[in-house]
């Protein structure tokens, strides 16, 4: 009889084990219900102001992440993708993708200042290097990237590139770093003489979109299909591979935990610890919401914000469309808040 129950003392010990082992680190502390029922793209956090700059529909809508509440809305930003700001100067910058326009605005009024026509077509992504001082927009169907002077919100060129350009983020000192999507390549150019240094490969990755960088140890991640490329960024070399969720648009990096966050259309959310500058761990797949791909942090709080709503079932393939999307069922979009658990 002892014995018997020693066995199921450890049966039970061990379940026990596995259970606080599968608790989440993670978990969902807010979901923001947010009006309007159109697709979305790449949000921005003011980590000064707690405000929260999400692309949505044909407008940019501004939600105080401390209160829950919308500060202002940016309207007739046709096919909105990104959002950059320019905090010294109090303005940011919209990319309308349908109107190969810029929309600047008043960062603290929230009001449009002026439309910018880019060189190129359906502006993407989008983002500010403070040691240049000028914006940059990613222009998907013209393979090049049309710079903004902030203090004149004049364009003063263009960098073409060798394909499609993604996500983009800079090292503050001279690089700029874009993912060309459809060469599965990673491009790194000089923001000040607006010329491409080097262009590197991230196989075995494939069609990267999101990027994020660790500044400290020179540590790129870019996120492909169900993988997380991470890359030297001062070499171009493939450190290593991890795998991730399905569906990725977005990742973000958050230099206080050194852990770097992917959103996965899926559902989850992987999170990868730099344990060091070569090695990288998954610490786990948190559950999110189908159809959050997208996300930023905020560096402060080490909070994470990602976009998404509910969707009704995918209409018949067509001749015209043979991979309709489901539509988004009205009044359900949110916006998830993510805090790790104390």
């Amino acid at each position: 009889m002892k014995k018997l129950i020693m066995i199921m003392l450890v049966s039970l010990t061990g379940i026990c084990a596995q259970a606080q082992t599968a608790k989440s680190q993670y978990k969902i502390s807010n979901k923001f219900s947010v009006e309007g029922d159109g697709s979305w793209d790449y949000l921005s956090i003011d980590e000064t102001t707690n405000l929260l700059y999400i692309s949505h529909g044909t407008m940019v809508q501004v939600l105080n992440v401390t209160t829950g509440k919308l500060a202002g809305t940016i309207p007739d930003t046709k096919g909105v993708h990104g959002i950059a700001l320019v905090k010294n100067l109090k303005k940011g910058y919209i990319s309308d993708g349908k109107d190969t326009a810029v929309t600047v605005f008043d960062l603290e009024k929230l009001v449009t200042l002026k439309k910018i026509k880019v060189t190129g077509n359906n502006p993407d992504a989008i983002m500010y290097d403070a040691f240049s001082e000028r914006i940059f927009t990613f222009n998907g169907r013209s393979n090049n990237i049309s710079v903004i002077d902030v203090k004149t919100d004049k364009i003063i060129g263009t960098i073409e590139l060798e394909g499609k350009p993604e996500f983009a983020v800079s090292d503050g000192k001279g690089k700029v770093y874009v993912n060309i999507e459809d060469k599965s390549k990673i491009c790194m150019f000089n923001p000040v003489t607006m010329k491409v240094e080097a262009t590197w490969s991230i196989a075995p990755g494939e069609e990267p979109s999101g990027l994020a960088l660790d500044n400290e140890t020179h540590r790129l991640f870019s996120v492909c299909d169900k993988m997380m490329v991470i890359l030297d960024a001062l070499t171009g070399k493939v450190i290593t591979t991890v795998t991730i969720g399905d569906r990725v648009d977005g990742v973000a990096f958050d230099p206080k935990t050194k852990r770097a966050y992917s959103s996965n259309g899926d559902g989850t959310m992987t999170v990868v610890q730099e344990v060091d500058a070569n090695t990288f761990k998954v610490v786990e797949n948190v559950a999110t919401q189908k159809g959050a791909r997208t996300i930023t942090v905020n560096k402060t709080t080490h909070k994470l914000y990602l976009p998404t709503a509910e969707f009704g079932e995918a209409p018949a393939p067509t001749k015209d469309n043979a991979h309709p999307r489901p539509a988004i069922k009205p009044g359900t979009f949110v916006i998830l808040e993510v805090e790790q658990v104390k």
